[in-house]
């Protein structure tokens, strides 16, 4: 009888070439069928069985992924089911305590690549009392042995002589790395023990970067401390105008949502006038529902002054085409591609009104020679005959047609596909 270890294990081991990205893929590929196959076996065999054979799986992967080109990250992804995989089974089957800490601690600090993190918190209930006090004791042992970071005129100075002393460099950065997981424990370990002011001081930090805010509530939400986490999420949201703070309105509006379901409309409302967006506009609109018509006016006057969203809004959220195509002209949209979508939508409206849209999207597309182009501008000719057939534009749609032939008789290619489509 064939064991889960024999089934398993020859698909994560190679020692084959996966520098190449092709090779690396395909042992990817087969890391997954590997992590099905325990995935199926945790739910028959002891969990302590399956566990062993997962964390050697585990540690073979890692090995093979240190000289992988992972760039498609399908290796990775196998990787992160495999620990996910790990954390349920030592739930289910707690190994000793000082065993558990040692894996933990080595794949964290000793492991062949450092790009995969251990959430502690994960494994609390495998730890128990004695094995989280253990843990961070070990955590404690480390953040000793490589000492505080370096202040920023330290560091400064500390690079400045990487040229001459490389290896204290090299060295700098490799606890820079050790302090990045003990703190990243530090904030589980907050999350674990279910503390407010340990959660705040370690995932807000020095409070002047949205993203940490954000980080804040996501933390005080996984406690249940909603409220709180929902004016942090806030105070994200409002922090500034970035990226960040946009992410941070999503969370917010997503905690009020679930949490304070009255609030909602209003904070979307408050999220529209900061960034007034058609994705912002739809959430208004979902929110508003019956009562949409309260806000109606203010959300497209405030898109009004930016074009490619007013439209976005009006044809997706709204699906009022004739709409859209009249704001697409009254407020100069600029956007070929959604002018290629509104194009596609409005011709079942009025086939001739696209003519001029489609047109010129094909002469922007042979602007440049290219086989791709090519083929797009004589579909979307051929398309154009559809259309105008029958009509006092059919004649001009096969006058540019001949003329564009003429202009680059010198592009076979461009003339093949022509022929290809069927085109005169």
């Amino acid at each position: 009888m064939v064991s889960l270890a024999d089934e398993v294990l020859p698909l994560v081991r190679t020692r084959s070439d996966v520098h190449r990205w092709s090779a690396a893929n395909a042992y990817g590929f087969r890391v997954h069928q590997a992590v099905t196959l325990l995935q199926d076996a945790a739910d028959t065999q002891p969990a302590g069985e399956v566990l062993a054979v997962t964390q050697r799986a585990l540690a073979s992967a890692l090995k093979v992924i240190a000289r992988a080109d992972d760039s498609s990250g399908i290796i990775g992804g196998a990787i992160k089911d495999l620990l996910q995989l790990h954390v349920t089974l030592t739930n289910a089957a707690p190994p000793p305590p000082a065993r558990l800490v040692a894996w933990m601690i080595g794949f964290q600090f000793d492991s062949v690549v450092d790009y995969f993190t251990l959430d502690p918190a994960a494994y609390g209930p495998a730890l128990g009392e004695r094995g989280m006090a253990l843990y961070r004791a070990k955590l404690a042992e480390i953040a000793d042995q490589v000492g505080p970071a370096l202040t920023k005129q330290e560091e400064q100075l500390l690079w400045q002589q990487r040229l001459t002393d490389p290896d204290a460099w090299d060295q700098e950065s490799e606890r820079r790395h050790v302090r990045f997981v003990l703190d990243w424990n530090a904030r589980r370990l907050a999350v674990w023990d279910r503390d407010i002011d340990a959660i705040i001081a370690t995932h807000a930090r020095d409070r002047q970067v949205a993203a940490w805010l954000t980080d804040t509530a996501e933390a005080l939400a996984e406690i249940g401390e909603y409220d709180l986490a929902i004016d942090w999420a806030r105070d994200a949201t409002f922090f500034g105008r970035g990226y960040q703070s946009v992410a941070a309105a999503h969370h917010w509006c997503s905690l009020v949502a679930e949490h304070h379901p009255d609030q909602e409309l209003s904070a979307r409302l408050e999220v529209f006038d900061r960034w007034p967006t058609a994705t912002h506009a739809s959430a208004v609109h979902q929110s508003a529902g019956a009562s949409w018509g309260e806000y109606s006016e203010h959300v497209t006057t405030a898109l009004s002054a930016h074009p490619r969203e007013a439209v976005s809004f009006t044809l997706n959220t709204l699906d009022n085409v004739p709409l859209a195509w009249e704001l697409a002209h009254t407020l100069g949209l600029d956007e070929p591609g959604l002018w290629d979508t509104l194009a596609g939508r409005y011709e079942a409206i009025d086939p001739l009104a696209v003519v001029p849209i489609h047109t010129a999207q094909v002469l922007a597309e042979l602007e440049q020679a290219d086989a791709k182009r090519y083929r797009a501008a004589a579909k979307r000719l051929a398309h154009l005959r559809v259309l105008t057939q029958g009509s006092e534009q059919a004649a001009a749609i096969d006058e540019l047609i001949a003329e564009l032939r003429t202009t680059h008789r010198r592009r076979p290619r461009m003339q093949h596909e022509f022929d290809r489509a069927g085109l005169p």
